[in-house]
């Protein structure tokens, strides 16, 4: 298995590594595009702010790259989040693989949303053999319900835990920190 994680300075590369190489997969760390492209499966991260992230991409040329990959790619966190069209965080316009824009929660909510939090209305083979169960995440922003949304959770509204279209996948929350559960949604992801 040709794993990679693309590393364009903006990632929780480390903890994403560990949770593969706990799977007996090595991923490779990367912006390399021929590395990239020619990759099994990619992991596309993200931590931090997305206009700097998104910024990073441009100049670094990913952002022509990232769309057109062919393989199963899987967003997290603010990887998922600049896959989307737009987001509102330093007004931001995404890569435009999911058709929806990414909005900040309502001013009477606490954020950013820290913790545990349950993954409801499961579609995809990404949760295959999986029930709703608890996931860790971190945001302030979040992606709506769209036609593409393959799992949701409530936090003062429902929206998006996870969105799929064709072979691109995202996840708002942390697989890489939500135990076994998220564990098994790797898994599931090495096995699309």
């Amino acid at each position: 298995m040709n794993l990679v994680i693309i590393d364009y300075g903006a990632g929780n590369i480390q903890s994403i590594k560990f949770a593969f190489q706990r799977l007996g997969v090595d991923a490779v760390l990367t912006n390399n595009s021929t590395l990239i492209k020619e990759a099994d499966k990619v992991i596309f991260p993200g931590v931090g702010e997305a206009s700097s992230a998104m910024k990073k991409l441009n100049e670094s040329g990913l952002n022509k790259l990232i769309p057109n990959l062919e393989q199963p790619v899987l967003g997290i966190c603010l990887g998922m989040q600049l896959m989307c069209n737009s987001s509102e965080e330093g007004t931001t316009k995404g890569l435009g693989i999911f058709d929806v824009d990414v909005i900040k929660f309502n001013s009477s909510l606490k954020v950013p949303q820290i913790g545990w939090n349950k993954v409801e209305k499961l579609k995809s083979a990404l949760f295959e053999e999986l029930d709703n169960d608890f996931i860790y995440q971190v945001h302030s922003y979040y992606a709506p319900i769209t036609k593409e949304t393959i799992a949701t959770c409530n936090y003062g509204i429902d929206y998006s835990a996870a969105l799929q279209k064709s072979n691109f996948y995202g996840t708002q929350f942390h697989p890489e920190k939500s135990g076994e559960y998220g564990a098994k949604i790797l898994q599931n992801f090495l096995n699309i």
